[in-house]
């Protein structure tokens, strides 16, 4: 499939299969969960969680890679694609009986507000796997007291356990962002802590 990245929508696209295995590794996808992916791309990452879960449904707001995504990935589940912003997407509106697995690589540009769209649905969310600039990821983990610590990681630590997972390098990406990645879980608190 080819596709130029687009810069408005903050398109980097992943390619390393090392990396992707990884990814796919992390979350762990089984059948029977219902796994959402934001910002699918290209689907690097979207045919395997959607061959591990057998349905998938995915938000993404370029109407260019849709038509390509659905038939290259025809064959391999169900995939529910929605065309939308996911920075005003109902999430809950997806979720049945059980929470919602959120997985994406971010659009860099939009991922702090897109992080508190989801918060403000943590509660149809199980968890959430999210590539992002490597310092974004600093700041969510960040403790008290360190230089890292500020609004961000005290909103994200009041509604999510934050597990940083593993770092990923600009040449895992088509094209390389001129910044580090890291991947990361969110699990969010049954009850926010007081």
């Amino acid at each position: 499939m080819t596709h130029r990245a687009r810069k408005r929508f903050g398109q980097n696209f992943l390619h390393d299969p090392a990396v992707i295995q990884r990814i796919v590794a992390a979350v762990a996808p089984a059948p029977g969960q219902h796994l959402v992916e934001i910002g699918p791309g290209q689907g690097a990452i979207t045919r395997p969680l959607l061959a591990a879960c057998g349905e998938l449904d995915v938000v993404e707001l370029d109407r260019d890679l849709i038509e390509p995504l659905a038939r290259r990935l025809a064959d391999v589940g169900t995939l529910r694609i929605h065309n939308a912003d996911a920075l005003r997407f109902d999430f809950c509106g997806l979720a049945g009986d059980a929470g919602l697995r959120v997985v994406g690589n971010l659009p860099y540009n939009i991922s702090t507000p897109l992080l508190f769209h989801l918060l403000a649905q943590a509660g149809c969310i199980e968890d959430m796997h999210f590539m992002l600039q490597k310092e974004v990821v600093a700041r969510m983990a960040a403790a008290p007291g360190g230089g890292d610590y500020g609004r961000l990681s005290v909103m994200i630590q009041y509604h999510c356990e934050v597990t940083p997972l593993f770092g990923i390098g600009p040449g895992a990406f088509r094209p390389a962002p001129k910044v580090e990645s890291a991947f990361v879980r969110l699990v969010p608190h049954p009850r926010p802590p007081v």
